[in-house]
């Protein structure tokens, strides 16, 4: 029988695209491992959608997670079949258009093929706890980052994070 661990996750962008990082924190029994990174061009969607990679690729063996994300974006591929139907198009989406971010939503497919994986939707910057410091833990990536980056890769939204 799997194991069945809990990840909650967030992402957040200073511009967008700009600095951005993720944050998350994988819960098993009474043990909690939180985890979080930055990337220096990128989008909150991106960061939302690694969050999730990130959490489930710490994961030693195949788990069941249950994943509590703010993100429609992530939670809706795979909870309204958006991600099956995409692949099954060759990456296009119902109008035509091609699906952003690939390469995570690939890499994401093949992560739930390891592990049995249940999205759930959270409201964001509300009264979650967990989702709160997810926030806090992907905010202070960013603030880490921009630490370690020259001036003016950093002036891309004068320090706001969404």
């Amino acid at each position: 029988m799997k194991k069945t661990v809990t990840l909650y996750t967030d992402g957040a962008c200073s511009g967008n695209p700009g600095l951005g990082g993720y944050g998350g924190i994988l819960i098993y029994g009474d043990v909690k491992r939180e985890y979080s990174g930055a990337e220096a061009e990128t989008t909150n969607n991106r960061m939302e959608v690694t969050a999730v990679i990130m959490g489930l690729k710490r994961l030693k063996y195949p788990c069941r997670v249950e994943v509590y994300s703010d993100s429609a974006y992530t939670v809706n591929a795979f909870e309204n079949g958006w991600i099956y139907a995409w692949r099954k198009s060759g990456w296009k989406k119902a109008d035509g258009k091609a699906v952003q971010n690939v390469d995570l939503w690939e890499e994401l497919y093949s992560l739930t093929k390891t592990h049995e994986v249940h999205f759930h939707k959270v409201a964001g910057h509300a009264d979650n706890e967990l989702n709160n410091r997810c926030d806090e833990l992907a905010r202070g990536a960013i603030v880490e980052l921009r630490k370690t980056l020259p001036p003016q890769v950093t002036n891309d939204a004068e320090g706001e994070v969404d």
